[in-house]
């Protein structure tokens, strides 16, 4: 699944809380806690993306596991600037290849232009 669609909000609150198995209000409490950002309508109603609907099964499977959800939003903030320094890394890996074929090209043009001087001189010292 793209971004795009993973991140469109397509459900209304009951409907997120029926999936993420858990009241309306406690997503409305969520919400103030900062563990799940909704999108909203234009007339205010809140809308849910599958991204949030997993975000919310994670957050209820970590609290079943006992962990407060001063901890939960701890280990949502790490779990961030996790994916946060790998889209970086990532980025950091295209450029250095880019840098390498780069790189890989010069030389290459640096071996024919030496190839051809040679080729040159050889051929003015002919009678």
């Amino acid at each position: 699944m793209d971004d795009d669609a993973y991140n469109e909000p397509l459900y209304m609150i009951s409907v997120a809380a029926k999936l993420a198995g858990v009241h309306p209000q406690t997503l409305r409490s969520y919400e103030q806690k900062g563990l799940v950002s909704p999108q909203r309508t234009s007339g205010n109603t809140r809308m849910y993306s599958k991204a949030d609907i997993d975000r919310l099964e994670l957050i209820n499977e970590l609290t079943g596991e006992g962990i407060n959800l001063a901890g939960v939003i701890r280990i949502l903030d790490l779990q961030g600037r996790i994916e946060d320094r790998d889209r970086e890394l990532d980025s950091l890996h295209k450029k250095i290849r880019r840098l390498a074929d780069r790189v890989c090209e010069l030389e290459t043009r640096e071996s024919v232009t030496s190839l051809v001087v040679a080729q040159t001189n050889a051929l003015r010292r002919l009678p």
